[in-house]
């Protein structure tokens, strides 16, 4: 998933597509262990994903918490 689509979710939908990703990666771990799934790849691709997405949550918590700052002195 591009960055550009995930900046443009709320940060609740943010949280939902992180936990949506950990659930995808929790089952295509299942599905790579049982040769249920060819496609490795799809594993670390969902990886970053959620990276993007935590990365993402961050930066806007950084945000405000220098917008408070800015806010107390």
């Amino acid at each position: 998933m591009k960055a550009e689509l995930l900046r443009d979710l709320t940060r609740e939908e943010l949280e939902e597509k992180v936990s949506e990703l950990g659930r995808k990666l929790f089952t295509l771990r299942f599905q790579v262990a049982t040769h249920q799934q060819d496609n490795t790849a799809a594993l670390p691709a969902t990886r970053r994903d959620i990276a993007r997405a935590k990365t993402i949550l961050r930066q806007r918590e950084r945000e405000s918490e220098s917008e408070l700052s800015d806010y107390a002195d």
